[in-house]
Parts: C-alpha cells; structure tokens; sequence
C-alpha cells in the first residue's frame, strides 16, 4: 500500500505535541468484513492535565478512498506524476467535559467557537440532559465536535502537516478551558 496510515498517525501525534497537546493514548480499530479502519488518539493540552477538558481526535479511514488512490499511482507505472487531490478522509476533533451545573447558552457558545474554528475547522456543538430521577434537575452535558479533510495525495507526498487545524483546535480548547469552570459551578 503506498498510503502508510500508521505513520501519518504517527506524525499527527508528534505534530499535536508541538502544537501545545499532551498525548495519552491511541487506538486502531479495523472492521475485518469492510476493512473500514478507526485511528483514535486522546489528546488534552498541556495545561489541561487531569481536567476537566478531554480532546480525542479520531481518523475514519474508509478503504474504497485508499483503494482508489492506489489504483491511481498503480495505473500511471513509470510515466508517475502527482495525482489528482480527490483522495479525502475525514478527522474529527472531539471535546468532552464532564456534566456541567450551570451550563452555558449553546447559541452564543457555537457561534463563538464557530468564529474560532473558522471554515478549516468547523465546529457543532450539541448537549444532551440527563435527568436521573423525576425529582431531580436536568444535567448537562456538552459536546463539542470540529472536522476536517485529510487529503490523502498531501500524506502520500509528505506534506500533510494539519498545522492550521491543529492551531484552531488549540484555540478551540484554550476558550472552553477558560469556562468550564464556571459550567461547573453550582447556581445560586
């Protein structure tokens, strides 16, 4: 396979630790009927360790793309140049935070975040609450979810480096950091 997928993960780990991440852990997930492949790896920054802030980044390889693109360098033989940029994957940065009791307006918190991540890095947010019992008052829980598009012929030629991304989810994580504690706090 002229795609090596593990060591453009590799490097993406070696370039989120330059960007101001601390990695903890990664994982290979792979469908053995599609041959669909999963590269996850949990991230935080730097001055986020222990919480409340959790950043997992996951690459969702989907074999007909790389199949794709290796019919296509496989069909030029010697007569190889570049091919055509169509070869796309997706990687999706995943924030989590644990359930907030006080949690913030998810207008004003998307279309911030959606200033912040910018078109290279689109963010959704999302919440869900969760009421334990009748009783109780709702919890929480927020979702923040960015994407982006690995091209596949910049990782075949080496020049993937996803620095703007990695730059924004930075930036990303520095304004939820800033106010997850207050999220945290009880009203009143």
């Amino acid at each position: 396979m002229a795609i090596d997928i593990a060591g453009f993960v590799t490097d993406l780990k070696d370039h989120a630790i330059e960007h101001g991440f601390h990695v903890h852990d990664e994982r290979h997930y792979m469908e053995t009927y599609s041959l669909r492949q999963s590269w996850e790896v949990d991230v935080h920054p730097e001055d986020a360790c222990g919480g409340p802030l959790d950043l997992h980044l996951s690459l969702d390889v989907e074999p007909r793309v790389l199949l794709s693109l290796q019919d296509r360098i496989d069909e030029m033989g010697e007569d190889w140049e570049e091919p055509e940029d169509l070869y796309r994957l997706s990687l999706y940065f995943n924030w989590s935070m644990p359930k907030l009791s006080t949690p913030p307006d998810l207008l004003v918190l998307g279309t911030d975040l959606a200033g912040i991540g910018g078109v290279g890095l689109p963010i959704e947010v999302t919440a869900i609450d969760t009421i334990a019992q009748i009783t109780d008052a709702p919890v929480r829980t927020l979702t923040v979810v960015g994407k982006c598009q690995v091209s596949l012929v910049d990782v075949f030629m080496a020049r993937e480096q996803l620095c703007e991304e990695l730059d924004r989810a930075k930036a990303v994580s520095e304004y939820l950091l800033e106010r997850v504690t207050g999220w945290l706090e009880l009203p009143g």
